[in-house]
C-alpha cells in the first residue's frame, strides 16, 4: 500500500481533511476546463488510489463559483481540429479512461456541483458516486453543440442508469442545460444545498462515509459497477460471495461486539 496525502499535482489542487482527499480544478477565470495535462494527471491519480490506504473517500470541489466548463477550446479543441485519427482516437481514450480510473479506485466519489458542469465536467459529475448541488448549477452534456455525438466517455451507459432512458436521451441530444430542480427529481442529485453550505455538506457526508467500513465500501462500489452487466442470478451469487468476503474482516466482527456491548462501532478498515 502507499500513501498519497503528500500529493503535489501540477494541474488541480489537491488537499487531505482527515482521510478524505479534495479535488479542485484551478482555472477559476475561465470555469476551471481540463487540459491535456489535467485530464492525464487525473486520470494517473485515481489510477493510483486504490493503493492509497490513507484516502478512505474522495471529493470534487468547485473553485471560484463553477465545477467545471469542460475541455478548454483554446487548449482542447483547437488542437483536435487539426490531429489525424491516430491522435483524436489516443485523446479520446485517455478522456475515457479517466472515468475508468474514477470506477476502479475503490473509493466513494462525491461531486460537489455549483455554477457550471458542463461537457467532461458534466461527465465527472456522472461517474461520481454521489451528487450534491446548489440551486444554481448547471449542468449539460453539450457535445451535439460542437458538432460531437452524445457517447462521450461512458455517457450513453452511464446517464440512462441514473435518470431514465428519455431523460438522458433529451439531455445527449439536444445538449441543454439540467437546472439544479430537474437534476434533483430525475435522481442525478442525491440533494440541493445553499451555496453556503455546500462544502460543509458535502464534506460531512465524505467523512460518514469515510468513517463506515471502508474495505466493505470498496466491495459496494464494485458491485455496483460490475452489476450492470449481469443477470439477476449472476447478481446475486456475486453479492453471496462478497458478503462473505466482508464478514472474514475485523470491521464486521467490531461491529458485533459493539451491538452486544450497545456502543457504537468504530470501524478500522480491516
Amino acid at each position: 500500500m502507499s500513501t498519497m496525502a503528500g500529493l503535489k499535482p501540477k494541474h488541480f489542487i489537491w488537499r487531505m481533511e482527515g482521510n478524505v482527499a479534495l479535488i479542485q480544478l484551478d482555472r477559476p477565470d475561465r470555469k476551471n476546463p481540463l487540459t491535456f495535462e489535467s485530464y492525464a494527471e487525473l486520470r494517473d491519480t485515481f489510477r493510483a488510489l486504490p493503493y492509497a490506504d490513507d484516502v478512505d473517500a474522495v471529493v470534487f470541489l468547485p473553485n471560484g463559483g463553477n465545477f467545471c466548463s469542460g475541455g478548454d477550446v483554446h487548449d482542447i479543441i483547437g488542437p483536435l481540429v487539426d490531429m489525424d485519427m491516430k491522435g483524436l482516437l489516443a485523446f479520446t481514450r485517455m478522456t475515457g479512461d479517466l472515468v475508468k480510473a474514477m470506477i476502479a479506485c475503490n473509493k466513494p466519489i462525491i461531486s460537489a456541483i455549483d455554477g457550471v458542469a458542463v461537457g467532461a465536467g458534466a461527465i465527472i459529475a456522472m461517474a461520481s458516486d454521489l451528487r450534491l448541488a446548489t440551486p444554481e448549477a448547471k449542468t449539460a452534456f453539450l457535445f451535439t453543440r460542437v458538432g460531437l455525438a452524445g457517447c462521450d466517455m461512458g455517457a450513453c451507459a452511464m446517464l440512462p442508469r441514473i435518470i431514465g432512458q428519455g431523460r438522458a436521451a433529451e439531455l445527449l441530444y439536444t445538449g441543454r442545460s439540467m437546472s439544479a430542480e430537474e437534476g434533483e427529481r430525475w435522481g442525478f442529485y442525491n440533494r440541493l444545498v445553499s451555496v453556503d453550505a455546500l462544502e460543509a455538506e458535502t464534506l460531512s457526508m465524505a467523512a460518514r462515509i469515510a468513517a463506515g467500513p471502508t474495505f466493505a465500501h470498496g466491495i459496494t462500489k464494485t458491485q455496483l459497477n460490475q452489476e450492470w452487466s449481469m443477470g439477476l442470478e449472476q447478481a446475486i451469487e456475486a453479492e453471496a460471495q462478497a458478503q462473505a468476503i466482508c464478514m472474514q474482516t475485523k470491521d464486521f466482527e467490531r461491529a458485533y461486539r459493539a451491538f452486544v456491548a450497545k456502543e457504537k462501532p468504530v470501524f478500522e478498515g480491516d
